[in-house]
């Protein structure tokens, strides 16, 4: 009696659970009404306007413009006419039909991009023809209108995601697009802002005739957010014209906030042909470019040996570890002997005796050469003395990466005693085995934004500030979250290093770059080239190198240029970051003929020699 008891009640708890659980979903979930009717409601994404990219003083350098996806969700599909659709669309029947077969593959129930990117006609067009395509329906979007033809490796560029993207974040959907490169990579979750959702109704004939139940159960996007980049727009697009015809990298910096004003390596490309349908066409013909690599950001990847720019940093070395001071003197006789049968050439005339402002007005090897000699031998054995240096430079940001804010970047090298004793297995290897670091020669590579930067510590007498490359999102400033970087150089040793760098654009190697009315301290360098040639090394034409900052009273710009094939400092790399200094402090230029001559020059003629398979001069 008890167990027929117990199963009555059993049965009606049971049969009440199911009462609620079926009126739970039936009549209290939205969700299952929607289901229900899956056939008559559409659901898309609703995607906010990409945000906005101005440039330092406010200047509109990226906005966006309207684009369509036809969508299409696979389980829905029906017999359609294909030729039809394909000469409304205006894509090829094949690759029709290889996108519908990815998006059966992808998913039967989620919307797959079958055409993306129509034009505003097709879409007119299409619009009329729905009922004909069950199944198929069209997303709006917005793609990217780059107001400028410039400033594409600060920029970057957005495509769609890939299966890679899908799987690392579950945002994104097929057909989505996201950052890549440059600031629209490195800050792609403001710019894109959050999606939301909208749930449409359909008729019997597959044409969209409203929201469902009047948008109540659509979600809102979250608005993306508008940045203001730290490049001043005019700068960079005369940089890039400078650098027409010339492969390097330029880098302005503004030194009191580590605020990046240009950043260009060349040769570039226009933002605008990796926008639209022919977007992987416009870059497979850029990716496929392997000689002169415009994909190939040269300001922020390739690691140049710096030559002389090295040598007032070195010399900075040297007097914090009083290994000298600003009157030491060595004799130079167009160089010395540092060790038998090796010579240190130099330009000096038999006789001189600089000191250190002389010295490094006239880029004196020698001096440098035994500075460092002596540098290196300050310490309890050469080790040491090199590792000594290394934190030196280090604390200069060469040798690390910088920390800025784009998405990529090298960083340089300083050999440590490890290197040179894999470099010398077996060997006792001394100061004079690596005394082609004293006048950067040797195994020190740089960045030119690493240069930039170390050209603005000396400029702030012994620190930096991260350099970066935004200035505010949606107004909210950023510059108080960075702090200053100190050196390891006490500020009172910068003064001599500063008049020296002063006296080169006066009366040294620099002169080209002397500017009327404006104090400007710099400092040229020029490095052998070489490249291997069918199994064989061959010396190519020197590179051409400038660091400089300027005003010398108050510095509000720093600067560091490097031409590839350049011949030397004071031809190329020196006249164009001349130009460029006075084109951000004057808005003017006051030498037409110096800035025709660097606009109309070009270095393609050097580009060409290796790979004519003739024999050709160098440093003509």
């Amino acid at each position: 009696m008890i167990r027929i008891y117990l199963l009555k009640v059993l049965t009606i708890v049971i049969g009440v659970i199911f009462f609620v659980k079926l009126f739970g979903i039936q009549v209290l979930n939205k969700d299952y009404d929607k289901l229900s009717q899956n056939n008559a409601i559409i659901e898309i994404e609703d995607y906010p306007e990409r945000g906005f990219i101005y440039d330092r003083k406010g200047r509109i350098l990226v906005s966006n413009q309207p684009a369509y996806d036809i969508m299409i969700v696979p389980e829905n599909l029906s017999t359609f006419d294909t030729l039809s659709f394909c000469m409304i669309t205006g894509i090829d029947k094949k690759e029709l039909i290889i996108n519908l077969e990815s998006a059966r593959k992808f998913s039967m129930r989620l919307p797959s991009v079958v055409v993306n990117q129509i034009s505003k006609e097709t879409y007119a067009k299409l619009q009329e023809q729905m009922w004909k395509f069950q199944g198929f329906f069209i997303q709006k979007k917005s793609i990217r209108d780059y107001r400028v033809n410039f400033g594409a490796n600060v920029l970057g560029y957005v495509s769609e995601v890939n299966s890679e993207d899908l799987i690392r974040d579950k945002y994104y959907r097929q057909g989505d697009l996201i950052g890549r490169q440059g600031i629209e990579k490195s800050y792609e979750k403001e710019l894109r802002g959050k999606k939301g959702k909208k749930f449409l109704q359909k008729d019997r004939f597959n044409r969209i005739i409203g929201p469902y139940k009047n948008g109540n159960y659509d979600v809102e996007p979250s608005q993306a957010k508008n940045i203001n980049l730290t490049i001043d727009i005019e700068l960079q697009s005369y940089g890039e014209k400078l650098m027409m015809n010339k492969r390097g990298g330029v880098v302005a910096i503004e030194p009191e906030t580590g605020e990046v004003l240009a950043l260009i390596s060349a040769p570039s490309y226009d933002p605008n042909i990796l926008v639209g349908r022919q977007r992987s066409k416009n870059y497979k013909t850029l990716a496929n470019d392997t000689i002169s690599k415009p994909l190939f950001d040269r300001a922020l990847l390739a690691q140049y040996s710096p030559g002389s720019t090295l040598k007032p940093l070195n010399a900075l070395i040297a007097l914090q570890e009083k290994v000298i001071d600003k009157e030491t003197k060595y004799e130079c006789n167009k160089g010395f002997y540092y060790a038998k049968n090796a010579h240190m050439d130099c330009n000096c005339s038999y006789g001189t005796k600089n000191n250190l402002i002389g010295s490094i007005q006239k880029s004196c090897n020698t001096f440098f050469s035994k500075t460092y000699i002596n540098l290196i031998n300050n310490s309890t054995s050469p080790a040491n003395g090199v590792e000594n240096w290394k934190k030196y430079l280090e604390s200069f940001g060469l040798g690390n990466f910088l920390g800025y804010d784009l998405p990529i970047g090298r960083p340089g090298l300083i050999p440590n005693s490890e290197f040179y004793n894999n470099l010398y297995i077996g060997e006792n290897w001394s100061a004079t085995n690596i005394i082609s670091n004293g006048i950067g020669q040797g195994e020190v590579l740089a960045t030119p934004i690493q240069l930039a930067n170390y050209a603005s510590a000396i400029a702030n007498k012994g620190y930096y500030i991260t350099p970066h490359f935004v200035k505010a999102i949606d107004e909210e400033n950023t510059k108080t979250k960075l702090a200053k970087i100190r050196t390891a150089i006490n500020s009172n040793y910068f003064n001599s290093i500063i008049d020296g760098m002063h006296k080169v654009i006066e009366e040294g190697s620099g002169r080209i770059a002397k500017i009327k009315g404006l104090n400007v301290c710099g400092k040229t360098g020029t490095v052998e080239n070489y490249t291997t040639i069918n199994g064989k090394k061959t010396q190519l034409t020197d590179h051409s190198i400038f660091i400089a900052f300027a005003p010398k009273e108050n510095p509000k710009i720093a600067i560091a240029t490097f031409i590839e094939n350049g011949y030397w400092g004071s031809r190329w790399a020196a006249p164009i970051s001349s130009l460029m200094i006075e084109k951000y402090l004057n808005n003017s230029i006051s030498r037409p003929r110096l800035e025709k001559r660097m606009l109309n020059g070009s270095l393609e003629n050097e580009y060409k020699k290796p790979l004519s398979g003739v024999n050709f001069n160098i440093n003509e």
